[in-house]
């Protein structure tokens, strides 16, 4: 347990944003498994929404034009939004802004997914302000009440998902009560159909205005790996 100013106890509210997970990493999140070990008695369930029947759901003029649309993605705009301070000068160059196409076609089933997240902070071709009112629109319309899945936990639940499919929100838990949840990422490679997503002209297009501030970091690394951490 840890007080709620705590950098841990912020993080876990920047987890509270609708999300898919290291969407903003050079080499994002194929899958994510959720292991339950500690539980509060009440509250600190987590919530998820399909983005492949938000797609589905979409005008099919917009679906033309988000099927050829890049979103920017960066770590720290969506951890901003908590607090100014909280991810730290070394994060910020490690963890430069990345572009995803916003539709995730699965190799293997051909279902197109809406890849969007908290994360997402600005789209090429358009300007900041339309751009951030795009995506919070597109976010509430695939998350609205009638679209979501609440999981109430129990202490040894595992939950896997896939990220190319899925937002997802860990919910609040009254201070001073312990929960712990252990998830397990996988990254995704281009038998997942990473290649489609990826933009190829990414190295040569320069960083949207909003995140001017980021130039210079240094590229993330490619390699798939596979992490463990807390999670929601």
């Amino acid at each position: 347990m840890v007080p709620p100013d705590h950098r841990q106890a912020l993080v876990a509210k920047a987890n509270q944003l609708w999300h898919t997970d290291s969407s903003f990493k050079a080499m994002p999140a194929l899958a994510s498994v959720l292991s339950a070990q500690v539980i509060p008695p009440r509250g600190g369930e987590t919530e998820f929404a399909s983005t492949r029947l938000a797609w589905q759901r979409l005008p099919a003029d917009l679906r033309a034009r988000l099927a050829e649309a890049f979103a920017w993605h960066d770590y720290a705009h969506s951890l901003d939004k908590i607090s100014p301070d909280l991810v730290t000068p070394a994060e910020r160059e490690s963890l430069p802004p990345v572009r995803w196409r916003m539709a995730w076609r699965n190799p293997a089933n051909g279902e197109v997914s809406l890849y969007i997240a908290s994360h997402a902070f600005a789209i090429d071709g358009m300007a900041n302000a339309e751009a951030q009112n795009l995506l919070a629109t597109l976010i509430e319309q695939a998350t609205g009440p009638a679209h979501t899945y609440l999981h109430c936990w129990r202490e040894g639940d595992v939950i896997l998902w896939d990220n190319r499919a899925t937002l997802h929100r860990g919910r609040p838990w009254p201070d001073g009560l312990p929960r712990h949840v252990v998830r397990t990422t996988v990254s995704a490679t281009e038998a997942d159909g990473l290649a489609s997503v990826r933009p190829e002209n990414s190295a040569a297009l320069a960083m949207p205005a909003l995140r001017a501030c980021s130039a210079g970091r240094r590229q993330g690394s490619n390699r798939s790996v596979r992490h463990r951490d807390a999670g929601l």
